[in-house]
């Protein structure tokens, strides 16, 4: 069985991809770009996350690299698209070092992984956790855990007050030469008492991420690829840019867009670039789109603790609270008191205007 995106695409021929690997090299094409770069990195605290918050408290997320995610509520510890390994696909090194071992992890109840890339999926990782799996159609096949496969819109409960929903992507599947697309791909919506949270694993823009905010009204925070998008032309159709993920945030309506799937590995020839997001928000704010203070993810951006948590890049380990250098505050508040102030002073700019 092959499955297809909602519009019925899948992934670019092989002439294009002759076209991307062989072709725009020779010719010189291909833009220029550092193969690593310095990005924030702070090491997390292993005791401060060996318990997750109880019904209730705060939720508390840590972003261990590129698309992987330690996501902990409600008595639960759920990790995403776990990447431990010193390389993917035995050939991209790390960029910046996993911030925590698989050692130093606390009791996993679910592995969550939204699709077969092994950017994404990286079976050592995964087995590591020893948590039982949750993953795509097609995807659980030989493992040595407890698996459970979902497709787009199933729901799997975690415990009585944590459950994930696995949505629709734009983007598709393969692990060895002859298996493409037979497995399923997807995000993740991840719903308890304290927080709604999504993981849109690797996704180009499409139609789905305004059903996916309908379905879930009101997610408190959007994890959004912004990197591995160069050059447009082959990218677009599997991988977002900053602008187009500032976009589908705003389609989504969460609350909080926090940034992921940069820094970590080079997959293309975009830049490891810190400052990205608020400059691509410009952009968008130029053009009409108003992201207004809810990028509120800024602050981690620039490597700084967001949330009174550990950060690793623009991960923000405590959803809520204000971002910057200070302590976070209980609760989820929809804005912090950096982001009012900003977005006071934008909308003053737009009177002016």
């Amino acid at each position: 069985m092959r499955f297809k995106n909602l519009d019925g695409s899948g992934p670019q021929p092989a002439s294009a991809v002759f076209r991307w690997a062989v072709l725009d090299k020779l010719a010189g094409r291909r833009r220029k770009s550092a193969r690593t770069a310095n990005v924030p990195f702070t090491q997390p605290n292993p005791a401060a996350l060996a318990r997750p918050p109880a019904p209730g408290e705060q939720a508390r997320l840590t972003w261990l690299g590129h698309a992987s995610w330690l996501v902990q509520l409600d008595g639960a510890s759920l990790l995403i698209d776990p990447v431990f390994s010193q390389r993917i696909s035995y050939l991209i090194p790390r960029n910046a070092p996993a911030p925590l071992s698989p050692a130093q992890l606390p009791r996993i109840d679910a592995t969550l992984v939204t699709h077969g890339h092994y950017d994404h999926y990286d079976r050592p990782s995964v087995l590591a956790a020893r948590a039982p799996v949750i993953l795509g159609t097609g995807l659980g096949k030989r493992l040595p855990l407890p698996v459970r496969e979902l497709s787009w819109r199933d729901t799997e409960r975690i415990n009585d007050h944590v459950r994930v929903s696995f949505v629709p992507a734009q983007h598709w599947s393969r692990r060895g030469l002859f298996d493409t697309n037979q497995s399923l791909w997807g995000g993740f919506v991840v719903e308890g008492r304290a927080a709604s949270v999504y993981h849109a694993g690797d996704t180009a823009w499409f139609a789905g991420f305004k059903e996916i905010g309908a379905r879930f009204p009101r997610l408190d925070a959007a994890l959004m690829p912004i990197g591995a998008y160069d050059p447009p032309w082959f990218m677009e159709k599997q991988h977002l840019n900053p602008e187009q993920a500032v976009q589908a945030w705003l389609d989504l309506g969460a609350k909080e867009f926090v940034a992921m799937h940069w820094g970590t590995f080079k997959l293309t020839r975009d830049v490891f670039c810190v400052n990205v997001l608020p400059a691509s928000a410009l952009r968008c704010t130029s053009r009409g789109i108003h992201p207004g203070a809810r990028l509120s993810g800024e602050g981690a951006a620039r490597g700084r603790r967001a949330g009174g948590g550990q950060t690793h890049g623009r991960a923000a380990q405590a959803l809520g609270g204000a971002v910057g250098d200070e302590p976070a505050r209980q609760g989820i508040p929809a804005e912090s008191r950096r982001a009012r102030r900003r977005r006071a002073e934008a909308e003053a700019g737009a009177r002016e205007r």
